[in-house]
């Protein structure tokens, strides 16, 4: 598998999966290549580039979830230069406060995972994020997320990684690139500019 070749090969778990293969095979599904760590680094610019390509020349009209059988018209990455899509939440517990800069951990409404997080911006109860998962903390013994409990998700912004230009008003089904379940999300475009769109009206029961 020229994927497989590509990859660094250290088998070091960070990117979320058991092993490179495993990594592999999810490329092939939808996965961002920036979840190799790794990659991120000089001597391997050569291979992200060219599995960058690999995964947008064999990305379908179409891509299965994971969960329910559904299919997604778009995959959704991150922003230039940033870890994961931005992700707009909002806590249902008024009493717990974050602030930029905190780690947070919370629920998402219709979702059984427990998320991780960054907190970029606060406006009006509504947290700005980064997903970043629980394996970037490891051997941090003074790591204390803030526990924010149920919150719903509000919007998402980021970068359309495959073939496809979205309008203004339309209703789209898409799969974040950081979505563990690999889940089907819907939700209405609000902003449209080249290939960086704004989701809102973010719905997990896609039906």
């Amino acid at each position: 598998m020229r994927a497989l070749d590509l990859l660094p090969g250290y088998n070091c778990g960070r990117c979320g999966y058991p092993n490179c293969r495993t990594f592999a095979f999810a490329l092939k599904e939808g996965k961002n290549v920036d979840d190799c760590p790794l990659l991120g680094q000089e001597r391997y610019a050569a291979n992200r580039e060219e599995l960058q390509k690999l995964v947008l020349e064999g990305a379908p009209g179409t891509f299965q979830g994971l969960v329910g059988g559904l299919t997604g018209d778009v995959l959704l990455g991150p922003l230039p230069g940033e870890p994961s899509c931005r992700e707009d939440i909002y806590p249902f517990d008024r009493d717990v406060r974050a602030r930029p800069g905190e780690q947070i951990t919370y629920r998402p409404l219709g979702c059984p995972i427990v998320h991780f997080g960054h907190v970029l911006e606060v406006n009006h109860s509504i947290l700005t994020i980064h997903l970043n998962g629980p394996l970037n903390r490891l051997g941090e013994n003074d790591y204390r997320p803030l526990e924010l409990g149920i919150c719903q998700i509000a919007a998402f912004e980021g970068v359309v990684l495959n073939d496809r230009i979205l309008e203004v008003g339309e209703t789209v089904r898409f799969i974040p690139h950081q979505c563990m379940m690999q889940k089907v999300h819907s939700g209405v475009v609000v902003r449209s500019e080249g290939d960086q769109v704004r989701i809102e009206g973010i719905d997990l029961k896609v039906w």
